[in-house]
């Protein structure tokens, strides 16, 4: 069996998605109260309710968006844009 991807591929997808990530880490500077706070527990939930609230909420906003252009999209009657042919999708 093949892979998918080989191990070069692997290794840009993976030096890509670490830059990436660390130039997020990297553009904000830390605030003092950020330094003096104290480590969070292993009991400690990763994602807090208002994260998951939030990543919920975004979830649900682009599937709406997503399903309301695959099914309303196609119902839209055509559209003449002048002396060009009418934009289909």
């Amino acid at each position: 069996q093949d892979s998918p991807l080989k191990a070069v591929q692997m290794l840009w997808v993976n030096l890509i998605m670490d830059t990436l990530a660390s130039l997020a880490l990297a553009t904000e500077p830390p605030t003092e109260a950020l330094l003096l706070r104290r480590p969070y527990g292993r009991d400690h939930p990763l994602v807090s309710r208002t994260m998951l609230r939030n990543i919920l909420g975004h979830a649900a906003y682009q599937l709406l968006v997503i399903f309301t252009l695959l099914f309303a999209g196609q119902s839209r009657p055509e559209r003449s844009w002048g002396p060009w042919e009418p934009v289909g999708i």
